[in-house]
C-alpha cells in the first residue's frame, strides 16, 4: 500500500503543494476556509506527516530533551509538568530522561539527546558535575540549567534559593524554643542537600548556639522514604545522645520516611520530635501527620526554564540570559505545631 504523500494532499485539497506546508507549519499565513479545505483532505487521506525527513532537511527535530535526578520524586514531576506545558503550547514535544544524580548516565542521555537533534536541552547537572555547554552549543543545541543556579552570564539559569528555605525552616524551629536538631539528608554532593544545610547553619549561627552541639547531620544514601527511614533507625539507635528535638529533612520523601519509623517506634510528632520536609509536595499535607514543609513553586519552575529555553532556540541573536532564582516559602502544619 502507498503512502499518502503531501502532494497527494494537495491534489485532493485543489491547492499548492506550499499551501499545504504552510498548513502545516505556518498555519497563520493561509485562510480560515483553505486551512479547513486542507485539513479534511489530510484527514480523508489519513496523511501524516514524516518528522524524521523534515528534521533531516532542518538539522533539528520539534523536540526538548529534560533531564532530571529522580522522576519519581513528585518535586520533578512538577516541574516536568510546567516544562510540558508551556512546550505543547509552542508546538514543542519533551523527551524526559532520568539520570538517577549519575553522571554516567547523564553523559549517556545527552549524547542520545544531540543524536536525536533535539532544539534545546533543560537540565538538572547530577553531583553538581560540570556540563559541556560550549560543546553542546557548538552543536546547534541551547541548554538551561534547572534548579540550579549558574554564574555564568551566558547561561540562563532557573533555581530556588534553598539557602535562604534552609534558614527559613530552622528559623521556625528556633521560634518555636528548639535546641537540639538533626539534619536529614542525601549526599551532600547534591547542591541543594548542601545549600539547605549551610542555611540552616546559618540560622543556628544567628541565634547564637555553637554548631558542634546544636546540629547532627545525618546523610543517607538516597532522598526517598526508605533512606528517611534509615536515618530515623540511626537516631533511635543513638542510646548516648538520645534524639533532638527538631529534625529538618532535605526533602518531603525523606520527612515522610523518617516520621513513619519513629511513629512506628512510638515517638510522638511533633511532643517528641517536631518536624520540617522540604519542597511541599502534595504528600505532604496528606500524611498521617501533616507535614511542615518549605514549599518551592516547582511548577513555575519548569515553566521559566522552558520559556528561557524556547527563547533562546527561536531567536538565538536576541536573546538575553538570565539567571532567575525564585524565593521559597513556610508552610506550618500539625508536624511542628503545639
Amino acid at each position: 500500500m502507498a503512502t499518502t504523500g503531501i502532494k497527494d494532499v494537495a491534489r485532493h485539497a485543489g491547492v499548492s503543494v506550499g499551501t499545504v506546508s504552510n498548513v502545516l507549519n505556518r498555519p497563520d499565513r493561509v485562510s480560515e476556509a483553505t486551512r479547513s479545505r486542507v485539513l479534511r483532505a489530510i484527514d480523508e487521506l489519513g496523511f501524516v506527516r514524516n518528522d524524521s525527513a523534515r528534521s533531516l532537511r532542518s538539522g533539528r527535530t520539534n523536540a526538548l530533551g529534560l533531564i532530571v535526578l529522580d522522576v519519581a520524586n513528585p518535586f520533578f514531576t512538577d516541574v516536568a509538568r510546567g516544562v510540558e506545558d508551556v512546550s505543547s503550547r509552542r508546538g514543542t514535544v519533551v523527551i524526559l530522561c532520568n539520570s538517577d544524580d549519575s553522571v554516567v548516565k547523564q553523559e549517556t542521555y545527552l549524547q542520545v539527546l544531540q543524536e536525536q537533534r533535539v532544539r534545546g536541552v533543560l537540565v538538572t547537572p547530577a553531583h553538581d558535575s560540570a556540563l559541556p555547554v560550549d560543546a553542546l552549543r557548538t552543536r546547534g543545541m541551547a541548554v538551561v540549567l534547572l534548579d540550579r543556579s549558574g554564574d555564568r552570564p551566558d547561561l540562563c539559569s532557573v533555581a530556588v534559593d534553598d539557602e535562604a528555605g534552609g534558614q527559613l525552616a530552622t528559623e521556625h524551629l528556633l521560634a518555636a524554643g528548639h535546641d537540639d536538631f538533626a539534619f536529614v539528608s542525601g549526599p551532600l554532593t547534591i547542591r541543594q542537600c548542601e545549600e539547605r544545610r549551610r542555611g540552616m547553619r546559618r540560622a543556628l549561627r544567628g541565634a547564637g548556639l555553637r554548631l558542634s552541639g546544636a546540629v547532627r547531620d545525618v546523610q543517607v544514601s538516597g532522598m526517598n522514604a526508605r533512606s528517611g527511614a534509615e536515618a530515623a533507625r540511626r537516631l533511635l539507635a543513638d542510646g548516648k545522645k538520645g534524639l533532638p528535638s527538631a529534625v529538618l529533612c532535605a526533602n518531603d520523601l525523606l520527612a515522610m520516611g523518617f516520621m513513619r519509623e519513629m511513629l512506628r517506634a512510638g515517638v510522638r510528632i511533633p511532643q517528641d520530635v517536631a518536624l520540617v520536609g522540604y519542597d511541599d509536595i502534595e504528600f505532604a499535607a496528606a500524611a498521617a501527620i501533616p507535614i511542615t514543609s518549605v514549599r518551592q513553586p516547582t511548577y513555575q519552575l519548569g515553566q521559566t526554564a522552558a520559556e528561557l529555553l524556547l527563547d533562546e532556540c527561536e531567536n538565538p541573536e536576541g536573546h538575553a540570559h538570565q539567571q532567575v532564582t525564585f524565593q521559597p516559602e513556610l508552610v506550618v502544619r500539625e508536624s511542628t505545631a503545639g
